[in-house]
């Protein structure tokens, strides 16, 4: 079932780290979410790679929005507690996209795995990302 992205309050982002890396969310599915991110100046290592901590923030926004999209945050949040990022290609400029695709949904935990590919679909990253969905306060 796909979701009306605009469903994703555009503030939500505003003000954070995604918004500051130029993330933007683009395909919003139960259990999937698809986001991209350039590689730029916000982004590079002193190299001129893409940042292997972009990469993970990119894999790390992507699957806490989808775990926002499938809880009450009335009265949960989701708190990333666990990530793992292999970085298999670099990237020097263009755009990277982000597949994150929930593969546990319990009560308490959620996990994700997230590929960053290039524009032509070659792998640049892989992620896996637990979240813990706990009670607000």
């Amino acid at each position: 079932m796909a979701l009306d992205i605009s469903s994703l309050s555009p503030e939500m982002l505003k003000g954070t780290l995604a918004h500051s890396l130029g993330m933007e969310i683009t395909k919003l599915e139960e259990g999937y979410v698809e986001g991209t991110m350039p590689v730029d100046g916000r982004t590079h290592q002193p190299m001129g790679l893409l940042h292997g901590g972009a990469s993970a923030a990119l894999a790390e926004t992507l699957g806490s929005i989808g775990s926002v999209l499938c809880i009450n945050t009335d009265t949960h949040a989701p708190v990333g507690i666990e990530i793992n990022c292999n970085h298999v290609r670099g990237k020097r400029s263009g755009l990277v996209t982000g597949k994150a695709k929930q593969v546990h949904r319990g009560g308490k935990i959620h996990i994700w795995n997230i590929d960053i590919v290039d524009e032509e679909e070659k792998l640049i990253a892989t992620s896996r990302l637990t979240v813990m969905i706990i009670p607000k306060p």
